[in-house]
């Protein structure tokens, strides 16, 4: 049977959905149902915690993209898959290594005290450097040791968080043609143009001097060199601003562009249902709008409390399964009705993909492997 959402025309699957609801799961097993029909299948995760790669049986402790081992689970010639989780800091160290204009800047970059305490401690610095990531995997690589990618799925950290992952190369441009880059970068020669003279041009020189200003104080009265320094370091930058900006709108295009798709992923429960229709939203916002919704531990069909009459059971454990059924019966209408509040939200003909409730925790390969073969819509599920 041919899968409801099918990977043929994707090339970039990115994963999103509130805390909680198994995301790291359906990334998992979407980059797996890849590798298994025959793509080769690269599956990066942005969240910190080491789920993914657990379930893999991977080595958490790595860097670098992983080989999967698909042996046994029927994989089509061709397919593979490789996992890894980011590190921002390897990730910046490889593009100043990569692009810096020369061995000394890259040099004085690398051992820069800003650029050391930035390269790992703002979470946008983290964001725009899973996006680098994002783009080695999708173009071939330059590097022959890593392997090209058909397919690339990518676990998202969780929903407000994965906004601003979204977003990132947005702010990256916004940062590399703001002021306060302009004020630090090395002044060139004065220019007589009337542009130059004009009232706002004035305005911004006073505005930079008095900025020079203060931050030259506070550096007389702390003594630690905090304009030197940060002059310094946006003066190593120089010849790779260019560089930087190009990538961030590749990065921003790649998000957009008609072969990426957003998967968001949630429960059937009402709060993370009222939680998933608020992400959403903001997605809308940005205008970014999901190509599939996988709902998540869907619970498997049961027989009805009317196909116990006439079984020839003891009365106490008939009595039992009565009282079970019954309250899975009412599970399911929680189930149905948080599932027509999330229809209603949804645009018209908006794919929705079960994956279902293994009853336990997926921790091993074969795990996931059953939720991949088992993703499937609701109209496939009741023909099943």
């Amino acid at each position: 049977m041919k899968p409801a959402f099918a990977l043929d025309h994707h090339r970039l699957l990115l994963c999103l959905g509130p805390g909680g609801v198994g995301k790291t799961t359906i990334s998992a097993a979407l980059g797996l149902r890849a590798a298994l029909d025959g793509h080769a299948t690269s599956l990066m995760t942005v969240d910190p915690a080491p789920r993914l790669l657990d379930a893999l049986g991977l080595d958490t402790a790595s860097p670098s993209l992983q080989s999967v081992d698909l042996h046994g689970l029927g994989a089509r010639r061709g397919g593979r898959l490789h996992a890894m989780r980011v590190d921002p800091r390897q990730v910046f160290d490889r593009l100043i290594e990569r692009y810096a204009p020369s061995p000394a800047a890259r040099s004085a970059i690398l051992t820069d005290r800003i650029y050391r305490s930035l390269a790992g401690a703002l979470s946008g610095v983290a964001d725009y450097m899973a996006m680098e990531q994002l783009l080695e995997l999708t173009r071939d690589p330059a590097d022959p040791s890593q392997p090209s990618s058909r397919v690339v799925v990518i676990d998202t950290p969780p929903a407000l968080q994965a906004l601003d992952f979204l977003d990132a190369p947005r702010r990256m441009l916004e940062l590399l043609g703001s002021r306060a880059v302009t004020l630090l970068r090395p002044r060139g020669r004065a220019h007589s143009s009337d542009s130059e003279r004009s009232p706002f041009r004035t305005a911004f020189s006073v505005l930079d001097l008095a900025a020079r200003m203060v931050l030259g104080a506070f550096d007389r009265i702390t003594g630690l060199n905090l304009l030197t320094d940060v002059q310094s370091f946006v003066r190593n930058f120089d010849g790779m601003y260019a560089g930087f900006a190009e990538r961030a709108a590749a990065a921003q295009a790649l998000i957009r562009a008609e072969t990426s798709a957003i998967v968001v992923v949630t429960v059937a429960e009402p709060e993370r249902v009222a939680h998933t229709q608020e992400f959403i939203a903001s997605l809308t916002a940005l205008d970014l709008h999901p190509a599939a919704i996988v709902v998540n531990r869907i619970t498997t069909a049961l027989p009805h409390e009317s196909d116990l009459d006439g079984a020839d059971l003891p009365p106490p454990l008939l009595r039992k399964l009565r009282r079970n059924l019954a309250d899975f019966a009412a599970l399911k209408r929680r189930e149905a009705t948080a599932l027509d509040n999330l229809r209603m939200s949804l645009a018209k003909h908006s794919p929705i993909l079960f994956a279902p409730d293994l009853g336990f925790e997926p921790r091993t390969l074969a795990d996931l492997a059953t939720i991949a073969r088992h993703l499937r819509a609701p109209a496939e599920l009741s023909r099943s």
